[in-house]
């Protein structure tokens, strides 16, 4: 596994680095193949140091963000997060798990000058062809509420998004 880590206001030594890699060998190579990359960004914020976990197998990319007051914590508790994450998709999982690894251009954040509409963010990623299933799994996945992806089914970009209500929706672009 390729391992990353980034630190904001804080300093890593190498011994956490040496942690990390040993922690991420031991609990997470039985899950993906040598192709998997994994990023850890560090950031302390009042007094707790964040870790935010993402590795990237395949298609597929899982998120965790935890936080306390050692590093080394953060990262095992983000790292379990994972593990729950993976075992409780475990059948979808399996089938969707795919052997090639994410190119590192595939997901590249940038930041905008401010403008009139103030976005102070655009995110750029490549659009993986997929099932509407896997594309709500995904998003779930990351912890997000809303993902974009190519439906397999017809080609055309859709939004597949959590309601209020806990139910699941799907935008797809209309030519009328």
């Amino acid at each position: 596994m390729k391992l990353n880590i980034m630190a904001k206001k804080i300093q890593i030594g190498p011994s956490f680095s040496d942690y990390a890699e040993k922690k991420l060998n031991q609990k997470l190579d039985k899950f993906f193949e040598d192709e998997a990359e994994a990023k850890i960004t560090l950031n302390e914020v009042k007094g707790q140091i964040v870790c935010e976990l993402t590795v990237r197998a395949g298609s597929m990319i899982y998120r965790a963000e935890q936080s306390a007051v050692d590093k080394n914590d953060a990262l095992d508790s983000a790292i379990d997060k994972i593990i729950r994450k993976i075992r409780r998709n475990k059948t979808k999982l399996g089938k969707r798990i795919k052997a090639s690894a994410l190119s590192q251009d595939a997901f590249t954040d940038t930041i905008e000058e401010q403008t009139e509409y103030n976005v102070i963010r655009t995110k750029a990623f490549r659009v993986q062809p997929m099932g509407v299933e896997e594309a709500i799994l995904q998003m779930n996945m990351l912890g997000h509420s809303f993902f974009v992806f190519q439906n397999a089914d017809n080609g055309t970009i859709n939004i597949v998004y959590r309601r209020v209500d806990g139910d699941y929706a799907l935008l797809e672009p209309s030519t009328d």
